[in-house]
């Protein structure tokens, strides 16, 4: 047993130092495949061994589904905000201030603010213990299951000469490209989209399930290091030391020594942290030495050793080039524009939206013009403006297309909307692939295919509806160009493995208009097999729970197109799932038949998703928000106070855990 023991503890260490190699140092050294491996082997032998355990070893790293309830934790040292500045005298008038009340020789140390969520990590004997949100500065919320999973954050230190224990405190940030990615996602499952990193990242520490935190891929930047026994008396050089303990340290620090060199250091990241890969709202200036900083000490609100320089709303001016008109899969054409590139929220931007018609109207802008462009909540950026004074030569004024780019068709707009679509459903080639592409997305099918593949299949003459997925044959594939035996096998398996797919990703991978990934729930749980859904007359489809007359008409109209009735057929000879399977119907009941629930707090016995499940499970509705139509709210701990008091004033019963349980 001896042997497994010191086995375990190896790969451990292995694999956290791979980690850091590359999250924070972004210097990998295996390749994913092997990095893998060697994790899988970790929860295998673990797996064997329970007694084995450690809380802190990288498998866990992946988070439990198990919801806890968020413990309230009082801060060994408040958690105080900073008192902001806005323009380069208040700096001055900061660095007078501290220079009196010193009357000795100091430096200030110059960072960027990280626009994101403080947290405090404690560390005991080289290993993290807790980690708690800043709350209300005095008390936060133990959060440690979820930060587990954010790999550039150690949960065992490097070396052996850190404090026995201590406090660092920073910033947990979700990066742009992530950002990008998720509200991506959320867009195709017409989810609101998080407004800013920042929100996202908030959104996601707060998550009860840790497994949805691990799969968010948020980031940390460390900025502060408190307790008895710090290695030196300088904030700067307490970080450096840090840094060789594991910890993710912003390269972006300096300590200064006049006014000019921290008047240089603000204008120099003004600019350059348009390319960062986080998002920076302004600098913080905190005294190095922590003598000193005791010396000055704090008012009620913020230290007075240190303050927040914050930078203007960040907006880039660029040229348009062009105007590209886009066809979406559902007919939809998206005007993007063209631009000069352009640094902007970490990125190279060289496209952005331009809304509608309407807005190309209102907006007045021709080819040639600077526009302003913003990084907002969008997937791509938008233009807001046009800088009308810096009209130099200026090309054609820019209107909205009469025939679709891509087939010709004449565009149609309906009565009330701002959009204009192509009818040609069926003989446009951009809606064909998009509908290929949604079949095969992540949150439908799950095809082992993207964007690029499947255009490849397409333009190859290989596919020409999803159904066609099902029937490439691997020497047909391995005559196209990038594709290797192994990429061919992996194809194959997510084909076979889509056959398990459920019913209602069935319905929501079809792509039928307006339905989106709970609209196809709702349809799957009032209609339990594919011909049931395909033979609903209008009456009743709008009586199932959400389900209005433009959905209802949509799925009719859907249906009564020959080729999507002809798709469903042949999908359902290769194996996919049109039907609630047995053991799901058998565990259906009617005893929430009618009654509408609201989910609120946090719970012991069972996760927020497995109570919505049991509610529709057994008849029920769920609902995000209270109102008149509201039956019960399930109540765990720390319920929202807006919505305890909504129901109160709406004479709403709020239930517990044990009394949902007993109702079911």
């Amino acid at each position: 047993m001896e042997a497994i023991k010191e086995k375990i503890e190896a790969l451990r260490k292995e694999i956290e130092r791979m980690n850091y190699r590359y999250y924070v140092l972004s210097e990998p050294e295996v390749s994913d495949y092997d990095f893998d491996m060697k994790l899988k082997e970790l929860e295998r032998l673990e797996k064997e061994h329970p007694e084995f355990f450690d809380p802190n070893s990288p498998t866990q790293r992946v988070g439990s589904d198990v919801s806890k309830s968020f413990e309230q934790v009082e801060h060994a040292y408040p958690m105080l905000s900073l008192a902001n500045t806005y323009s380069e005298g208040e700096v001055q008038d900061f660095y007078n201030r501290t220079k009196r009340a010193l009357n000795e020789d100091f430096e200030i140390d110059c960072e960027l603010k990280y626009d994101g969520v403080s947290i405090s990590l404690i560390y005991e004997n080289g290993a993290l213990t807790q980690a708690i949100t800043r709350g209300d500065g005095v008390r936060g919320d133990n959060v440690t299951a979820n930060v587990r999973t954010i790999k550039s954050i150690p949960l065992r230190l490097h070396g052996n000469d850190w404090p026995q224990k201590f406090e660092i405190r920073g910033e947990i940030l979700m990066p742009w490209r992530v950002f990008d990615e998720l509200n991506r996602e959320r867009e195709e499952n017409e989810e609101p989209l998080f407004a800013n990193p920042r929100n996202a990242a908030s959104g996601t520490l707060k998550q009860q399930n840790p497994t949805v935190v691990a799969a968010r891929k948020l980031d940390s930047y460390l900025y502060y290091l408190l307790g008895e026994t710090l290695p030196t008396d300088g904030h700067f050089e307490n970080l450096e030391k840090a840094r060789t303990w594991g910890f993710k340290i912003s390269d972006a620090m300096k300590k200064c020594r006049s006014l000019d060199e921290i008047f240089d250091f603000i204008n120099y990241w003004d600019k350059e942290r348009k390319n960062l890969p986080v998002a920076t709202d302004g600098i913080v200036l905190k005294v190095n030495s922590l003598r000193q900083q005791l010396n000055l000490g704090w008012t009620a609100k913020s230290p007075r050793w240190a303050i927040a320089y914050k930078f203007k709303a960040e907006q880039a001016e660029s040229r348009l080039l062009s105007v590209d008109f886009q066809v979406g899969r559902t007919g939809t054409v998206t005007p993007v524009a063209n631009l000069e590139p352009v640094q902007l929220s970490g990125t190279v931007v060289k496209r952005a939206s331009l809304h509608n018609a309407d807005i190309i109207e209102a907006l007045d802008v021709h080819i040639g013009d600077s526009c302003y462009v913003e990084k907002g909540g969008e997937i791509i950026p938008k233009i807001t403006g046009v800088n009308k004074e810096a009209r130099f030569m200026i090309g054609d004024k820019v209107r909205f297309i009469t025939h679709c780019p891509a087939c010709g068709a004449k565009l149609e707009r309906k009565e009330g909307e701002a959009a204009w679509f192509c009818p040609n459903h069926f003989g446009c080639e951009p809606q064909i692939k998009g509908r290929i592409e949604h079949f095969a997305g992540r949150k439908a099918m799950y095809v082992n295919i993207g964007e690029e593949t499947v255009n490849q299949f397409f333009n190859a003459g290989l596919i020409k509806n999803a159904a066609d997925l099902y029937t490439l044959q691997p020497a047909q594939i391995l005559k196209l160009d990038r594709w290797a035996q192994k990429s061919v096998d992996n194809y194959l398996e997510s084909i076979e493995e889509s056959k398990n797919v459920p019913y209602e990703r069935v319905i929501f991978a079809l792509g039928i208009p307006e339905v989106g990934e709970t609209g196809a729930k709702r349809l799957a749980n009032a209609f339990h097999n594919i011909d049931a859904l395909m033979g609903a007359t209008y009456e009743q489809l709008i009586a199932v729970d959400d389900v209005g007359g433009v959905i209802a008409q949509s799925v009719i109209d859907f249906f009564n197109v020959e080729s999507n009735r002809v798709l469903v057929e042949r999908l359902r000879t290769y194996g996919l799932k049109f039907a609630l399977d047995e053991e799901t119907l058998a565990e259906r009941t009617d005893k929430l038949a009618g009654r509408t629930f609201v989910i609120s707090g946090v719970f012991a016995l069972h996760s927020r998703d497995e109570y919505k499940a049991m509610i529709e499970k057994n008849g029920g509705k769920n609902a995000g928000s209270v109102s008149s139509k509201t039956d019960f709210i399930l109540a765990g701990e720390n319920m929202g106070p807006a919505k305890l008091e909504k129901a109160q004033q709406l004479g709403i019963k709020i239930i517990s855990e044990d009394d949902f349980l007993k109702m079911i």
